[in-house]
């Protein structure tokens, strides 16, 4: 598993809230359960205390995420960096579930989850698994979506630096919006243009008579 992967942890908790829809999932230890996946064995230590403790891990991650939107992206290192200290990670070397044609493991860097909760563990990879991303790809990559309300995170991974929504739903609502913003304001024109030349003619007429 490559180790870029994790960076899916970050993305997954940012988005468990959508401030500008005011709307929140992460409201119980069964949906921090459900931000590790279904067969992670780390869940099952989440209690009650992890909920708290997981929002404000998450507003954290939004804030790199914002930074590095606005451009700012020494402030975004930052903030990664502050996570990295607080939550350490502890990598291993497996293979046990990946094995070549041969039968032989084949040996991949895993991060291993930390052993004092589910909050410490959650962020430990989440943010060795962004770090991992912005240093392969830029800290340009990390983006928000720009079709407003929306607001969710992203990690842009586009040969061309390119992407600025965070799904093709949210990409097609801008683009119909932005269709109908422009027909309104060809429509707007096209009346102005008429009002003008109405005018003109009025003008025109009165000063034959």
């Amino acid at each position: 598993m490559e180790l870029a992967y994790y960076s899916d942890y970050a993305v997954r908790l940012v988005n468990s809230e959508e401030p500008a829809r005011n709307k929140d999932t992460l409201t119980s230890v069964e949906a921090v359960r459900a931000l590790f996946g279904d067969s992670s064995p780390a869940a099952r230590r989440a209690t009650d205390a992890d909920v708290t403790r997981f929002r404000s891990v998450r507003a954290r991650l939004r804030a790199i995420f914002e930074a590095a939107d606005t451009g700012d992206q020494t402030l975004a290192v930052d903030l990664l960096n502050s996570l990295l200290l607080e939550f350490p990670v502890s990598p291993q070397i497996s293979g046990h579930d990946h094995l070549d044609e041969e039968g032989r493991p084949r040996w991949h860097m895993h991060l291993a989850d930390h052993p004092s909760n589910a909050t410490a563990g959650y962020a430990a990879i989440a943010s060795m698994g962004l770090a991992f991303h912005l240093t392969e790809y830029g800290a340009d990559r990390l983006g928000l979506c720009q079709a407003a309300p929306c607001r969710n995170a992203y990690l842009d991974t586009s040969t061309n630096r390119s992407r600025r929504y965070c799904s093709d739903r949210c990409a097609t609502r801008a683009n119909v919006a932005a269709y109908r913003a422009r027909k309104r304001l060809e429509a707007e024109r096209s009346e102005s243009t008429g009002r003008s030349a109405d005018s003109a003619q009025e003008s025109r007429a009165g000063s034959e008579v």
